[in-house]
């Protein structure tokens, strides 16, 4: 099921599920990103890998270089880190976010 978060930002959960390293666990989900998504700063409990479906996404991680991805390419976000994405293309564009994080906390942390 999809879920709204934003204006043109969707996630649809794939599968959760614990993982063999005690108190983790492994969270995938699709996003899609439509050109009028904002610009969402944000943190995991965890690391965040990521797999570019379609389209140009930008991400912005603290302490790196804001760089574009296109489909085909993917990234790591380090757990606890500052991170935003929005898509550059006048197009969708979505990403497989898969999750390994601490089981118990909250996914998305939001940072102003």
């Amino acid at each position: 099921m999809a879920v709204q978060q934003a204006p043109g930002l969707w996630r649809t959960d794939l599968q959760q599920h614990d993982l063999s390293v005690d108190g983790h666990e492994v969270v995938q989900a699709r996003v899609d990103l439509g050109p009028e998504a904002p610009l969402v700063k944000h943190t995991h409990p965890g690391e965040e890998i990521i797999y570019v479906l379609e389209g140009s996404l930008e991400y912005q991680v603290e302490g790196q270089p804001t760089k574009t991805y296109n489909a085909g390419e993917a990234l790591t976000v380090p757990a606890g880190v500052v991170h935003a994405v929005r898509n550059v293309g006048s197009g969708n564009a979505a990403e497989l976010a898969t999750y390994v994080v601490e089981k118990g906390k909250p996914l998305i942390t939001l940072v102003e």
